[in-house]
């Protein structure tokens, strides 16, 4: 017989068979039912909330950090990469101060699924590798129009793609087989400005572009004057030759066009010749009315469509007359 039975016993007996023992005594510990409850409903919120994290996370809700040596760039490359070293050292500098305050959006690599592909954030990552950092970065899911979208519109918002740099991305989107309307929403541009960048693109050859730079401070006038410029008989060869001469790759890339240009114009390989700056009509407050551009064979007067769309109208209107005026006063040219 057991001690405990016996102790039992002896309860019930008068104690007959002595004092219970120290195990009798000691109370019988029991977990209550309900904490028992409360531990399973703990687990089961933990494990609800991991569940909800992995879902986060395979959507891109939530970062995760990546080897930049996993990630590619998009296939629909945005910018000239070589000229961005002065971002670059900014950005390294941020990142160790700070840290990467923004993630980058990437994608599962169509063809490599243990890599990714970069739709924004290239030169965050470029940093991060050359400082030896992991990356955050959203990862969803996104076919090509999704992509090119994304990187178009983060891009925009930045406002820091020169006007080359988006033509050449028109022009890779369309060569590629974007639709000419997602193109328009990437580069957040309308039908007309889209047609433009995508002439620009087309005309200006590449090696040219590559020799020139991203030229932050020539803008769409300047491009599409080269670009009509390059109709000239001999053009391409004078700049061919301008980007030949041994101080040409030490000039900064605004000067590079400058140089270019001057050569097409004046057929001076080495761009001697001043350049022809727009001439800018003002009004008596200050504001800009138009411009003259000479370009080749052309004069191009460019009024603003958003601010004097019916003054175009109106001057289109007056122009036999102002033309009539004009030769009127004009000193004959007759022997």
């Amino acid at each position: 017989m057991s001690k405990r039975t016996q102790s039992i016993r002896s309860l019930f007996a008068g104690g007959n068979e002595g004092a219970p023992t120290e195990e009798v005594r000691q109370p019988i510990q029991r977990v209550a039912s309900g904490a028992v409850r409360s531990l399973k409903d703990t687990f089961s919120e933990v494990e609800r909330d991991y569940e909800e994290l992995k879902k986060q996370v395979a959507s891109g809700a939530l970062p995760i950090e990546l080897d930049p040596a996993n990630l590619d760039p998009s296939p629909f490359a945005d910018r000239f990469i070589d000229q961005d070293l002065v971002a670059i050292e900014a950005l390294k500098a941020s990142l160790k101060e700070h840290g990467q305050e923004i993630p980058i959006l990437v994608r599962v690599h169509p063809t490599s699924p243990d890599r990714y592909q970069i739709a924004y954030g290239h030169r965050r990552v470029r940093a991060a590798s050359e400082l030896g950092m992991a990356v955050k970065a959203y990862v969803r899911e996104l076919d090509d129009e999704r992509l090119v979208v994304a990187q178009g519109v983060e891009n925009s918002a930045r406002e820091d793609l020169t006007f080359i740099e988006r033509a050449m991305f028109a022009l890779k989107l369309e060569d590629g087989g974007i639709q000419r309307s997602s193109i328009q929403t990437a580069l957040s541009v309308d039908r007309q400005e889209a047609q433009k960048l995508l002439s620009v693109a087309r005309a200006v050859p590449r090696w040219l572009i590559e020799a020139i730079g991203r030229a932050p401070k020539v803008g769409r006038p300047r491009w599409l004057d080269l670009s009509e410029t390059l109709k000239m008989a001999g053009a391409e060869k004078r700049a061919r030759k301008a980007t030949e001469d041994k101080s040409f790759a030490h000039k900064a890339t605004d000067d590079r066009f400058a140089v270019v240009l001057r050569a097409m114009k004046a057929g001076d390989p080495t761009g001697s010749a001043e350049p022809q700056s727009p001439a800018v009509a003002f009004s008596s407050e200050g504001k800009e009315i138009a411009t003259l551009a000479l370009t080749g064979k052309h004069c191009k007067i460019q009024i603003s469509r958003e601010r004097d769309e019916a003054f175009a109208s109106y001057l289109m209107e007056r122009l036999p007359e102002l033309y009539a005026s004009f030769r009127s006063d004009a000193p004959s040219t007759e022997e």
